[in-house]
């Protein structure tokens, strides 16, 4: 039995779980997710709590990943998640219009991203903020924006997320004389 699958997940007020073919869904005041279950993976809603259940057989992996995805869409629905990328560098910028994020990177051309459906941007001095109900396309887009322009270990211009170390590399050594 999985130590992570076996922890009851607790729902908030005003988010519910519902529980239909082999899918569930997650509904909360800022929206509703989906999630395909496992065939053997059950969901059992109780008052202010859900329990993710094997239907047979010892499946840990499962019954973890299960219960793992089910709270963070619980915390989704109701906190959003959040991922903060800094630009870094002179002559990076970035702005949004409207739904799209508008940045300057040094290409001979501006790069323009448009954001997925549920996803916002934000940005307030070269720090942007990637806000949205689903983590995993929170993840995805902040990865999305961080692969054009990671930082460079030499001068760490480039994007990074917020918190990130970047560990610093020594420069080409000036030849001593002989």
């Amino acid at each position: 039995m999985s130590k992570i699958g076996k922890l009851p997940i607790r729902l908030p007020e005003g988010v519910t779980i519902k529980t239909d073919g082999g899918w569930a869904e997650v509904v909360g005041p800022k929206g509703s997710l989906k999630i395909k279950l496992h065939e053997k993976a059950l969901v059992k809603i109780a008052t202010g709590e859900a329990v993710v259940e094997m239907t047979e057989g010892n499946l840990p992996n499962i019954h973890g990943t299960t219960r793992a995805l089910l709270s963070n869409m619980v915390r989704g629905v109701t906190e959003g998640w959040i991922k903060i990328v800094e630009l870094s560098g002179t002559g990076y910028r970035a702005g949004t219009t409207g739904s799209e994020l508008q940045l300057a990177l040094g290409f001979s051309h501006p790069v323009v991203i448009k954001a997925p459906p549920g996803i916002n941007f934000e940005v307030k001095e070269n720090r942007i903020t990637v806000s949205g109900i689903d983590k995993i396309v929170v993840g995805e887009v902040a990865a999305k924006i961080r692969g054009l322009k990671p930082a460079d270990p030499y001068k760490a211009k480039g994007f990074k997320y917020e918190g990130e170390i970047i560990i610093r590399k020594v420069g080409k050594a000036a030849k001593a004389a002989a």
